[in-house]
């Protein structure tokens, strides 16, 4: 599966909504993804230091 238009997607999100904070499961029903989809997007976009994992598994943007 080609991930960049999610990544793209899910990246506006969070540029449009400062502050936004997801569990795993929210960010799989929002963004209407299966849980290993969601978890390869979000991985990616770590990978990019764009997101982040908390220790409690709470997805959020890298402060910059």
């Amino acid at each position: 599966m080609d991930l960049d238009p999610l990544a793209r997607r899910i990246r506006a999100e969070f540029l449009e909504m400062p502050g936004l904070r997801l569990s795993m499961p929210q960010a799989a029903r929002l963004w209407g993804l299966d849980a290993p989809t969601c978890d390869a997007v979000v991985t990616r976009l770590e990978h990019d230091s764009f997101l982040r994992r908390t220790d409690g598994g709470i997805v959020t943007r890298v402060d910059r």
